[in-house]
């Protein structure tokens, strides 16, 4: 190929006024920071401290595994562990290098760190900062250290293994920084987004502590105006509400089972309120031959897992799905309604919890004789039932809206990242180097 044709190294997506900046760089991420690794001092027991001379001592439990920045530790440590450990300060970044391996952090804090960590520091001037921190974030990045760590079970990486990574560099500074404020840009919507889920959230808690009676009370603290006096709520047995139903699994040495359209609840499929996702799916023949079949709107119960040490998961087919042996469909009396019974399960689920029993290591079980005689009390009037359903399901719409919003803005940053910085292997460029997009225009989309 002739150099006239030859393709240069620049992004799919170009601000406009780069566009004539001419080609980036490639490096290593050792030509331009010092990769180290840091240590811990054994045992640690012996060097953590409650003094307020301690150095601070980060733990990966420390990181919010989405956030940018480490502002702060949890533990300290004494000042003789310096021999022992690598400490490292404000502006430097930091990543894990065993189990989720590769995520970068920026610091704002001076910090001792474990051999669990790698250490990027004294970055040259050539590098902005937080561009380096999104360029080692990116897809193609991450994809590098996936593809290179180590390990047959625990995958881990090295510090050469980190410092061969290859950086593409604009030969203009300015180019960096716009980069790394449009991602700082997306970064600070998604935080503002996430913010605004957990206040739904937490407004969706206390409201369901008002709306169902507390413990050893028979109205709640929060009635609709048009059933404040319709009486106190009554007392009921699970088993005067609902039968329980188990499901099973269908051979898994037969491929005609499995493959299906039909998804295949199990614990792994119980994490949200409307549950129609599996990560494996059965045929209508594994239905045919026996496979329990649960319809759309049935409540689905699950009574085994390691889950249950920390919540009941609880959730309403949100299409025709099967279910395994862990989970329980719930077929309801007419006095109750599944949508209601759904926020009853969750509003008493810490008294649930007490009656979960130990099954095995980490393992958990609701047994069904348990579950028909917890009593949990009901309005007498199925309206009212009708009216919290209602109010809380308005609730949870506004919730899983927000969580979706959030999920798209992850995915757009993510196409943009894979655009934004070079690939060797681009074809999206014309001979002469030029982005065949406007990066301007994608951000905004």
């Amino acid at each position: 190929m002739s150099n006239e044709n030859k393709k240069q190294l620049v992004p799919k997506l170009r601000f406009p006024e780069f566009r004539d900046a001419g080609e980036w760089e490639e490096k290593k991420l050792g030509d331009l920071s010092k990769i180290l690794r840091g240590g811990s001092p054994r045992p640690i027991d012996d060097y953590i401290t409650l003094e307020a001379g301690g150095l601070n001592w980060l733990k990966i439990a420390d990181v919010n595994k989405d956030a940018k920045y480490v502002t702060c530790t949890k533990e300290r440590v004494r000042v003789t562990a310096l021999g022992k450990t690598r400490e490292v300060n404000p502006g430097d970044l930091i990543m894990s290098n065993s189990m989720s391996f590769g995520r970068p952090y920026i610091l704002k804090i001076k910090t001792c760190i474990h051999d669990g960590w790698i250490a990027i520091t004294e970055i040259d001037e050539r590098a902005n900062r937080d561009y380096l921190y999104y360029l080692i974030l990116s897809p193609e990045s991450q994809a590098y250290f996936l593809n290179n760590a180590a390990g047959s079970g625990v995958q881990n990486l090295n510090a050469d293994i980190i410092k061969l990574l290859p950086v593409f560099i604009p030969k203009e500074p300015k180019e960096q920084q716009k980069i790394a404020d449009c991602l700082s840009s997306l970064d600070e919507l998604i935080a503002a987004h996430t913010k605004k889920l957990e206040a739904l959230q937490s407004w969706k808690k206390g409201l369901m502590q008002n709306l169902f009676p507390a413990e050893g009370k028979t109205v709640p603290k929060l009635r609709f105006p048009e059933f404040e006096d319709s009486g106190e709520w009554v007392e009921k047995k699970f088993s005067e509400i609902a039968d329980f139903a188990s499901g099973g699994t269908p051979s898994k040495n037969q491929a005609k089972y499995w493959g299906g359209g039909i998804p295949w609840i199990s614990a792994a499929s119980m994490h949200d309120i409307f549950i129609e996702k599996s990560d494996r799916y059965i045929t209508k023949l594994a239905v045919d031959d026996g496979a329990r079949l649960a319809r759309k709107g049935t409540l689905l119960l699950l009574v085994r897992g390691s889950m249950l040490h920390k919540r009941i998961p609880v959730g309403i087919a949100g299409c025709d799905v099967a279910f395994n042996q862990d989970v329980k469909a719930l077929k309801l009396k007419k006095t109750i309604s599944e949508r209601f019974l759904l926020y009853l399960i969750i509003a008493n689920e810490f008294r649930l919890l007490d009656v979960v029993t130990k099954t095995g290591i980490g393992a958990g079980k609701l047994d069904t004789s348990d579950l028909k005689d917890f009593r949990v009390s009901i309005p007498n009037k199925p309206d009212e039932q009708q009216k919290i359903a209602d109010c809380l399901s308005s609730l949870d719409e506004l919730i899983i809206a927000q969580a979706q919003k959030i999920e798209d803005l992850k995915a757009h940053k993510k196409g943009l990242m894979q655009q934004i910085f070079p690939a060797v292997d681009d074809d999206c460029m014309d001979a002469g180097g030029r982005a065949t997009q406007d990066a301007e225009a994608v951000v905004g989309a």
